[in-house]
């Protein structure tokens, strides 16, 4: 593929690094010529020097007819209108790294349909949606958010305990917003079908909207409404998501943050949580707030030194499963002997996001589901396509496909059998590896 990235900084370095060992040809923009002088020494790119919100630095970037840009610049603004620009320009698929998360927020205002930008990714947001999944679903290896987190695909297990095993599928009742999309079971994974049947042990694949699928998990599970407490350390932009992920799924979240301003800011801004004016690598202030009796304790301060510290400090006066947020790859093999039981690295959440949105044709994203030959895709409906001429119980789709949203006009909902396709609608799709090519030829336009 063709990729033009904007911005040499850390992330955009490190992710032209990580196109570069896929072979893909890859053109860095950057404002500062000693930074091109120094990624072209050190990587096979083709590097330009000038703002990446110029038009004729775009232009000689070859941004036209490129398959992705990923604008990744230090500054949201520039990566808002580089962006925008490129995607106006021709580029088949425009994202844009954005901070602050006004920008994400769509009760103000929706930049992404504003600028026409296909993503904004925010790799504080995404790495605390990773830890978030390591709390609300422990070992889990799925848990992925499409739609800008308004669609959520979870994984449970049917519990001994659980009312729907041994009940078929089409007798489940399920919410609306709900659907069950694969079933893995004696290593065997298949889309599921209304008459199969749920037994103890499988490991399900649930699709649906977010603020219904935890009830969902809960029937599954046999577990009914217990609420742990989960005790954050740092507030900054990462702290800060993983408390609105939190809160809003029944659990006691404290967050503790050292800048008196930003706890202000905090205080206003989060509904449900209990925010803590304080240092959390101080063993004494963790024991006079009781940390040692959490459930969950996260350290995602900025800094790694500290979130070790914190969470070894955490570990030793009690507290039950330690998080950290670590950036330095050389730590990777350490934290575990340290007593912290998940390190979630922001540079390795990043590069799953950019590797998704490696697709041509239609598909926006493909992500793997794990222990089988099945994927989760958004798929755009272009104009001319096959999938747009009937309703959906007319379109062929073959029986390893299983339409489980559709995003149009930024409303989603779960489709049913007399809805119709429409040019621009985002489809997020289970499809099974020997059903894909079979179903994309519905959705693609020959001669393109």
């Amino acid at each position: 593929m063709r990729i033009v990235t904007l911005g040499a900084g850390t992330v955009g370095t490190w992710i032209a690094e990580l196109l570069c060992q896929l072979r893909h040809s890859v053109t860095v923009v950057d404002i500062d010529p000693e930074n091109i002088r120094n990624i072209n020494e050190e990587l096979d790119v083709r590097g330009v020097a000038g703002s990446a919100s110029q038009s004729s630095v775009l232009f000689q970037a070859d941004v036209i007819g490129a398959d992705l840009c990923l604008a990744m610049t230090g500054s949201d603004e520039v990566n808002l209108v580089a962006a925008s620009m490129a995607k106006a320009m021709g580029v088949r698929r425009s994202i844009a790294r954005v901070y602050s998360p006004v920008f994400r927020d769509l009760s103000t205002f929706d930049y992404q349909q504003h600028f026409g930008i296909d993503r904004l990714l925010s790799p504080e947001h995404l790495t605390a949606t990773e830890l978030a999944r390591n709390i609300r679903t422990p070992g889990s290896v799925l848990m992925e958010n499409f739609a800008r987190g308004e669609i959520e695909v979870r994984e449970a297990v049917v519990s001994e305990k659980s009312p729907v095993a041994n009940c078929r599928v089409s007798e489940l009742g399920l919410a609306k917003g709900v659907r069950i999309g694969s079933i893995y079971r004696e290593g065997k994974m298949w889309i599921v079908k209304a008459d199969d049947k749920l037994l103890v042990d499988d490991r399900v694949t649930i699709l649906g909207k977010s603020n219904e699928v935890d009830e969902v998990l809960e029937q599954f599970e046999g577990r009914h409404g217990h609420t742990e407490s989960v005790v954050i350390a740092g507030g900054g932009e990462t702290g800060y998501h993983l408390a609105r992920i939190l809160e809003n799924h029944r659990y006691d979240v404290m967050l503790m943050e050292e800048s008196e301003e930003r706890c202000e800011f905090l205080a206003r801004t989060l509904d449900n949580t209990t925010v803590v004016n304080a240092d959390a690598t101080r063993r004494s202030i963790l024991e006079e707030e009781r940390v040692g009796s959490a459930d969950y304790f996260v350290a995602c301060t900025g800094d790694d030194e500290n979130n070790i510290m914190a969470g070894v400090e955490a570990r030793e006066i009690g507290s039950n499963k330690i998080l950290a947020m670590v950036g330095r790859p050389d730590y990777a093999g350490i934290v575990n002997k340290l007593g912290i039981d998940v390190a979630v690295s922001e540079r390795d959440v990043m590069a799953k996001q950019v590797l998704s949105f490696l697709n041509t044709g239609p598909v926006v994203s493909r992500t793997a589901v794990p222990g089988g030959r099945i994927s989760l895709f958004e798929i755009e409906v272009v104009e001319g396509a096959a999938a747009t001429q009937h309703v959906l119980a007319n379109v062929p789709l073959p029986s390893g496909c299983l339409i489980s949203a559709l995003i149009r006009n930024e409303f989603v909902h779960v489709p049913g059998a007399d809805d119709r396709l429409e040019p621009g609608d985002i489809v997020v799709a289970l499809l099974d590896d020997n059903a894909t090519e079979e179903a994309m030829k519905q959705f693609r336009v020959p001669g393109r």
